[in-house]
């Protein structure tokens, strides 16, 4: 998706139905509203703000532990030895029996070997591990891409309503003193006067509302990203996004679980080549002394310990294996469908909503060119104040629901690239 830095709210304010009426009636100048998170050039980016809320994640850590540990497990699937090796030490005499000054004493050393294939079984299931990690990597990173995308999308919803609440109040100020000016000359009544003031308040408590919300957006944005500014994001007129490029199976949520279902496998090898424990190479020294006054007896002794396999300790591993295999593959087919209707559907929301857009933007027009006629009918004293506020409520509405629609497309397309895998 395309974001650029320049600002939702001074675009919709600009060219709103209020600001028109502004214009129209003379009674304000139609300025940019200025929210109170302002853009600057230290904004960051979306990706920046990506990368510093994956640094924040817990789950980035739990991944950086999985890396190591497939690091220590290749280490130690590289070494000669199938397990580190032991030494045995013994000693008898009859000390306390015939005490006749006999005595044996050994020393030895077990190492464990590699059962035929065990070996490259496991230095596969490693590498399958660290693929699972980086992997775990790629979709912890989308997966908080999503949440930055949707708390920086929030942001610019709450700017857009701050922008243009703020333009009513301005407006509505403006008219409220002229409003005043008149009935002071006696053109208007005291309660044309009363009501325009109350249409002020209420303004106001709107806005007052909508900076609340704001502040409340910006407050979860820190705490996501740890960042202070948010970016200002824009909806992208990229026509690729109308077809997606990039197939399911690319998508790291995907790939994440074709790994695993590729981790379980190997898993089920290095089962399937370690039907019994290592046996081991024993060496061992031996001295014996017959008793007092013999000269001491050496020597060495060379032999083979094979453990035997069983049914009672194969049996539950290659279940476990076998059972692990079959939640991978199920999880990956349902990972796949889920992948393939979420970008449908973003699709399909995407098009939904510039269709509404469009509506959103004629409907406005129309209300602004309404109000403008009916302000320019109440300077003539033709139209009472009522009427001319009902017309102004209904252009600002239309406004909101403007601006509100430019925020869905741009979080509509948001969705549709976090649907396809894309990071900012």
């Amino acid at each position: 998706m395309s974001f650029s830095i320049p600002g939702l709210v001074a675009r919709v304010a600009a060219g709103s139905a209020l600001g028109c009426v502004l214009m129209g009636a003379g009674l304000a100048q139609p300025t940019p509203a200025s929210p109170p998170i302002a853009a600057s050039a230290s904004a960051p980016t979306l990706a920046q703000a990506v990368d510093s809320a994956w640094q924040r994640a817990v789950q980035a850590r739990e991944a950086d532990g999985q890396a190591r540990r497939a690091q220590a497990e290749r280490a130690a699937a590289s070494s000669l030895w199938a397990a580190p090796p032991s030494l045995e030490l013994s000693h008898r005499d009859d000390r306390w029996q015939t005490s006749a000054g006999r005595r044996e004493t050994e020393a030895g050393l077990a190492w464990p070997l590699w059962l035929p294939g065990q070996r490259s079984a496991r230095g596969a299931a490693v590498d399958a591990d660290l693929e699972l990690a980086q992997a775990a990597v790629d979709a912890g990173r989308l997966h908080y891409a999503g949440l930055v995308r949707e708390a920086a999308w929030a942001i610019a919803a709450q700017r857009a309503e701050v922008g243009l609440a703020d333009a009513q109040v301005r407006y509505l100020q403006g008219m409220a003193d002229d409003v005043q000016r008149r009935v002071q000359a006696g053109d208007l009544a005291h309660a044309d006067a009363l009501a325009a003031h109350a249409e002020t308040l209420a303004a106001n408590a709107l806005l007052l509302a909508a900076r609340q919300r704001l502040a409340a957006s910006q407050s979860q944005w820190t705490l996501l990203t740890g960042l202070q500014l948010a970016p200002d994001v824009a909806p992208s007129a990229a026509a690729s996004l109308q077809s997606p490029s990039l197939p399911v199976e690319s998508h790291p949520d995907a790939r994440l679980a074709r790994l695993a279902l590729e981790r379980a496998r190997k898993q089920l090898d290095v089962v399937t080549t370690s039907r019994r424990d290592p046996p081991e190479l024993l060496l061992r020294l031996r001295q014996d002394v017959p008793g007092r006054g013999e000269s001491a007896q050496h020597s060495i002794g060379i032999g083979v310990r094979i453990p035997l396999g069983t049914e009672g300790r194969n049996q539950p591993l290659a279940a476990a294996a076998l059972s692990e295999i079959d939640v991978a593959e199920t999880r990956a087919q349902r990972t796949h469908e889920r992948l393939a209707a979420e970008a449908a559907q973003a699709q399909a929301a995407v098009r939904a909503t510039e269709q509404q857009l469009q509506a959103e933007r004629q409907r406005a027009a129309l209300l602004r060119e309404r109000a403008g006629l009916i302000d320019r009918s109440f300077k003539a004293g033709e139209t009472p104040l009522p009427e001319l506020l009902r017309a102004v409520s209904a252009a600002a509405q239309a406004d909101a629901g403007l601006a509100r629609q430019h925020t869905a497309l741009g979080l509509a397309q948001a969705r549709l690239e976090q649907a396809l895998g894309n990071l900012p």
